[in-house]
């Protein structure tokens, strides 16, 4: 009955969660803290720094940093820096070769143009400073003090355009391929007379080599540098038709029959004999014959060359015939030629037409 005899509006004591010691104690141990922050004031005196000044920390005197501690200060931001990661290094020794022979070929070039460049200003110069005769002739290269004077003037890297350069070039080489022949056919021939007692092979290579070497450059180089510095058509022509006959020649130079006054391959031939000096002979002009078989087979390769850059141009016959009349009617020499006979013509007409000769008769007038 005991149960009955409590109040039946107070608080529970039977299975009363609160009524645990130790619930009691935490509850305890709550209320203490809360009663510590309530009664905590933040601008009382410290008691442990008691007998010290006191420090007001600001924006000028920052709080101390405590190791593993966070201070109760204000929070500062610190600036992050920007360590970006550095360019990755050229492990690779066929990339870094790369770029060094780009760099070793950049520089080359910039050296080329750099020269090039000087060149050009200092032939501009001199253009400048001359007062007469700007292109001063320059080939043959006789010394100044020479008998003879220069009377041509050529430069490939000024009259010839950079893309035919290159076979202009080949073609000077060739003819002086050419002349270098003629001097070693007089030399076979000298070699003959002393060993066969023959004087035609050095007579007529003296006469081959005065008449050929300056006339092969007049008539088939000269007209294809001309023609290769101002697109000319009429100059194309006449080089294909000099230049075949070349060829001929050099072709009949080669073979050597007898007396044709060549060191050819017939000549070798008939010099060649079992003693020492006719061994000797033999060879070396067995040799001049091989070059000129070598300079006959260029000579038809580069005909073959400039004639294909010639039919890629559009070229023709007819092209070569009317630039022809142009010029040729547009020459000073020849419309000057051209007045000089209309006008004597016109003269002797007018003075065969003003000579005295029979009179007419006069009608009788006698009355």
């Amino acid at each position: 009955m005991s149960m009955f005899d409590e109040n039946p509006f107070g608080e529970p004591t039977v299975d009363n969660p609160f009524a645990d010691p130790s619930v009691q104690q935490v509850t305890q141990q709550s209320s203490n803290v809360q009663k510590g922050i309530d009664s905590y004031n933040p601008f009382a005196p410290d008691e442990s720094s008691q007998g010290r000044p006191t420090v007001v920390r600001g924006a000028a005197n920052p709080p101390l940093q405590t190791s593993g501690l966070k201070s109760p200060g204000p929070a500062i931001m610190v600036a992050t820096q920007d360590t970006s990661r550095p360019p990755p290094a050229y492990s690779a020794s066929g990339q870094q070769t790369q770029i060094n022979l780009t760099t070793e070929e950049l520089r080359r070039r910039q050296e080329e143009l750099d020269r090039k460049a000087a060149e050009l200003e200092r032939r501009e110069e001199e253009l400048r400073n001359a007062p007469y005769n700007v292109r001063r002739n320059n080939w043959p290269p006789f010394p100044d003090n020479f008998c003879f004077q220069p009377c041509f003037y050529q430069d490939f890297s000024i009259d010839i355009p950079f893309e035919f350069q290159r076979i202009v070039r080949l073609l000077y080489y060739l003819w002086m391929y050419h002349a270098s022949l003629m001097c070693l056919n007089v030399i076979g021939g000298l070699l003959i007379i002393f060993h066969k007692h023959q004087f035609t092979v050095f007579t007529v290579g003296i006469v081959y080599l005065v008449v050929f070497t300056p006339f092969s450059y007049l008539c088939w180089f000269r007209p294809a540098y001309k023609a290769f510095r101002n697109d000319s058509s009429v100059n194309f022509m006449v080089f294909f038709f000099m230049f075949f006959f070349q060829f001929l020649i050099t072709l009949s130079h080669s073979i050597g029959t007898s007396g044709s006054g060549t060191c050819g391959i017939f000549t070798a031939i008939s010099v060649y004999d079992s003693s020492p000096g006719g061994i000797i002979t033999g060879l070396f002009v067995f040799l001049i014959a091989l070059g000129f078989c070598s300079a006959a087979a260029m000579d038809l390769i580069l005909l073959s060359k400039i004639h294909r850059i010639y039919r890629s141009s559009g070229a023709s016959f007819a092209k070569a015939t009317q630039e022809f009349t142009t010029e040729f009617l547009s020459n000073e020499h020849v419309r000057g030629m051209a007045t000089t006979a209309a006008t004597t013509a016109v003269r002797s007409q007018f003075q065969q037409q003003g000579q005295p000769g029979q009179q007419p008769q006069q009608p009788d007038r006698r009355y």
